[in-house]
């Protein structure tokens, strides 16, 4: 989200090689600009987080053949948290910052509410007649209290789920999209298939990567859920996501889970070792799973409706920073990743979903022959429409991680829910204050 969101790919891993990733964007930054005012030429750097999608889908290349005297150099951090906290690190320093920095969907709060004067106000350079461009709960969601605009939306996270249609078969389960959306319609139906799936599953193949996605995707369905409209954290008491907590122990204690880490190496191997048959799969997560299952996954994954209802998980924005070196650049630069034409080619290519209302009726009946040419237009687009406005909060990035840690205390660790639900509480009391 993206992706997400999203999530998304295939980088840079994790903290220590975050950091480094980091300290090397600062020492290049100093070259650069030498070569910058020397030559006359800009290089751009650009800060993601999983995959955007922009390199991979020849973005990048197609900009620069647009704008011959601007080159862009991208690094990427795979874990969204690592990648969040080195943020904040330079951030309060003032070093080190790229031209662009990726935000995603559960911190975006944080930028309008803590730290909008650590960005540029994308007014200056005439972003406000960008607002037709977008959904208006993607454009409110980076709009600032003194109304600046923050960040310029890149994809939303409208869920399904992913699966494989081999392992599916051997464990002699139905395939095909539209059976498999009836006989998982609801939650209870997806554990029911997947103890069923257990049952006769290939060796060394669990129903679902983790309980951690399982609940991530389900809150993904709620319009509150860790803050309402107040501002108010309600996590503790909110019965919808008592409900996923509930469900998703559920499926950790009947052993329906490959216990994976998301964005783990282990958990990157999985795609190509079949370790699980489904995987909830916001549209971010499709050029993740491409990236990872590699050519040998072509034709073997599918994607069907998501049991439960319309959600959205992730989607992303692209901010400046106050300490960027070259704004003006910066901002024509995502101004144009951003544009309806740019996100259309990204979700045909990658499966981000536009955040730009022009380009959802450009991607309607698309289709994806990785996925056994499902329908992803239709699929996503549908979810997209469905999914409720999401109440965004400041720390709702850090909630859901202190409890997908926790639902990975009861699936690995074999610690009991109430124990894990405490560590969580704590948690978050220690991240939130």
């Amino acid at each position: 989200m993206p992706i997400a969101r999203a999530a998304r790919r295939a980088a840079v891993r994790l903290g220590a090689v975050a950091l480094a990733g980091a300290l090397l964007a600062a020492c290049g930054g100093s070259s650069d600009g030498a070569a910058d005012s020397a030559g006359g030429k800009v290089t751009l750097t650009v800060d993601l987080f999983g995959s955007f999608g922009y390199k991979e889908a020849g973005l990048y290349a197609e900009y620069e053949k647009l704008h011959p005297d601007v080159t862009i150099k991208q690094t990427d951090t795979e874990d969204e948290a690592d990648y969040w906290k080195s943020l904040q690190t330079r951030l309060a320093g003032g070093g080190g910052l790229a031209d662009v920095q990726g935000i995603e969907v559960g911190r975006i709060a944080s930028v309008t509410q803590q730290q909008a004067d650590k960005f540029e106000d994308l007014r200056t350079y005439g972003a406000d007649k960008l607002q037709s461009r977008f959904a208006e709960a993607k454009w409110a969601a980076a709009t600032g209290k003194d109304g600046q605009v923050l960040g310029l939306g890149t994809d939303v996270g409208p869920e399904a789920m992913c699966y494989r249609t081999d392992l599916l078969k051997q464990a002699g389960l139905p395939t095909d999209r539209e059976e498999l959306a009836k006989k998982w319609s609801t939650w209870e139906g997806y554990l029911e298939l997947g103890r069923q799936y257990k049952a006769k599953a290939p060796a060394k193949s669990a129903w679902l990567d983790s309980v951690g996605s399982l609940f991530s995707i389900m809150i993904g369905q709620e319009k509150e859920r860790y803050y309402d409209a107040s501002g108010k954290l309600i996590w503790e008491t909110n019965p919808a996501l008592k409900t996923a907590w509930s469900t998703s122990v559920k499926a950790a204690e009947d052993g329906l889970s490959a216990e994976l880490d998301q964005w783990s190496p282990q958990w990157n191997q999985a795609f190509a070792a079949g370790s699980f048959a489904t995987i909830p799969c916001p549209a971010w997560m499709l050029g993740y799973i491409k990236g990872q299952a590699g050519d040998g996954g072509q034709g073997k994954w599918d994607i069907a409706k998501l049991p439960g209802g319309a959600g959205n998980w992730g989607g992303s924005y692209l901010s400046i920073p106050r300490a960027a070196k070259h704004k003006k650049e910066a901002y024509e630069l995502i101004a144009w990743l951003t544009a309806p034409e740019q996100q259309a080619k990204l979700f045909q290519k990658q499966g981000n979903f536009p955040s730009a209302t022009g380009a959802i009726d450009k991607v309607a009946d698309a289709k994806d022959p990785y996925f056994s040419n499902a329908p992803i237009g239709q699929i996503f687009g549908d979810a997209a429409k469905a999914a409720p406005v999401q109440v965004l909060g400041v720390h709702d990035q850090n909630v859901n991680q202190q409890i997908t840690n926790a639902l990975s205390e009861v699936e690995r660790k074999g610690i009991s829910p109430d124990k894990a639900w405490s560590n969580a509480k704590k948690g978050v009391d220690n991240t939130v204050g």
